[in-house]
């Protein structure tokens, strides 16, 4: 008998050691999602956010995600609401209403301006002013913003074939980033972008033909196609309501942002990250003498799709931090040391360019470079870099209004 009750013991004891690691799993799991718990209620009490602003998109790369909203504090801060069409603005209709003048903007993060609330933009700021114009003889104006942060001229040239149409604009607008649009239409200069399944154009037989392989084989990845599944959907749902998810994401682009800048060290005063300073020389390689040829060229093709639809074409060059701060030691600094005789140069190249072409061209920047000096204001940022800010936006806003007037009056 004692015997027997010595095997049952013994039977128990090698049960309760065979379940042990499974309850150690348990416990590990639930320490883990105890853990996660916590920090995703700490997250939510500090009030952190991930605004995810983007989704890819199978002709440009990558687009404004329709109806995403929330508040952007990187630069500057605004609450951030994406139509639902996918535009940086208020709700548009699509069928132009009557005795309304439309002015389509094109442009990148200059004209998205997640730094500022949207009527603070410099195209709302357009459209108020707007409505004073004489010459519109009472008609209303309506300004529908396509801006899309890191878009280059190609894409911008793409956004006004596949949508801007759609919206039957009467004026065409481009805002050009000499700092960086330059640079960002080569595919051998284009370091942010290195890689990435964007289009460009490039020269086949003395004439600019879309390159868009690189995105043909990402749209036919699986990983794209899932994107507009059930799965692709519920990973978006879990990136705007899980803040640990969130907060991953964000790690990740901020990754991506510190190896960026480590490949682009700023080399003196008046550099800055996501600007190539090499756009205010003379092209020096033809890498650089490719990118100007591709940009101009494209610049033509947009003046010829606009005027095909019987709109009117307006060529904008913004300004960089360095070209309008308001300290000329400074930036005679930054010239010689970049080995620069104008800041000015892509702007009167493009002006140049315009007068031979039939491009309206307007150059924002010295006329804003006398305001800084002046005034001793900054326009971009908190410390003269960075984009504009809120005086700069206004600044710029009334600057396309007033040209925009005066065309307008010209041609009625």
């Amino acid at each position: 008998m004692r015997n027997r009750s010595v095997f049952i013991i013994k039977g128990a004891r090698k049960r309760r050691i065979a379940v042990r690691p499974s309850v150690r799993l348990l416990a590990i799991l639930g320490g883990v999602s105890v853990g996660l718990l916590i920090a995703e209620v700490g997250l939510r009490v500090l009030g952190f956010r991930y605004l995810n602003l983007y989704q890819e998109d199978g002709a440009v790369g990558y687009a404004l995600r329709p109806g995403a909203e929330g508040w952007w504090r990187d630069e500057g801060e605004a609450y951030i609401k994406i139509s639902d069409d996918g535009l940086r603005d208020r709700e548009h209709s699509k069928v132009k209403p009557p005795d309304t003048l439309r002015v389509a903007v094109l442009g990148d993060s200059y004209a998205e301006a997640l730094q500022v609330p949207m009527e603070a933009a410099f195209w709302a700021v357009a459209e108020q002013r707007l409505q004073g114009c004489e010459a519109l003889g009472g008609r209303r104006v309506e300004v529908i913003n396509f801006g899309v942060s890191g878009f280059s001229t190609a894409r911008e040239l793409i956004t006004l074939r596949r949508r801007v149409w759609q919206y039957s604009p009467d004026v065409v607008v481009l805002l050009m980033t000499t700092g960086n649009d330059v640079r960002d239409n080569s595919q051998l200069l284009s370091r942010e972008y290195a890689g990435l399944p964007l289009p460009y154009f490039v020269y086949e037989n003395g004439a600019l033909v879309l390159d868009d392989s690189l995105l043909k084989r990402r749209n036919e990845s699986l990983w794209f196609r899932l994107q507009e599944s059930f799965w692709g959907n519920s990973l978006h749902w879990l990136r705007q309501h899980v803040r640990l998810i969130g907060l991953v994401d964000k790690a990740r682009a901020a990754f991506q942002i510190y190896k960026l800048r480590r490949k682009n060290v700023p080399t003196g005063a008046g550099d800055e990250p996501g600007i190539d300073a090499k756009v205010y020389l003379e092209p020096a390689d033809p890498a650089w003498a490719d990118a100007w040829s591709v940009t101009e060229g494209l610049m033509l093709l947009m003046r010829d799709e606009v005027k095909s639809h019987g709109a009117k074409f307006l060529l904008v060059t913004g300004s960089n931090g360095i070209q309008v701060y308001p300290n000329p030691s400074n930036r005679q600094v930054f010239m010689r040391n970049l080995g620069a005789d104008d800041l000015f140069y892509p702007d009167r190249r493009i002006k140049s360019l315009g007068a031979r072409e039939g491009i309206e061209v307007l150059n924002l920047a010295p006329t804003l470079q006398e305001y800084a000096d002046r005034n001793k204001a900054f326009l971009h940022g908190t410390d003269g870099f960075g984009h504009w800010n809120a005086l700069g936006h206004r600044l710029v806003g009334d600057l396309i209004a007033e040209r925009l007037c005066e065309t307008i009056a010209a041609n009625r």
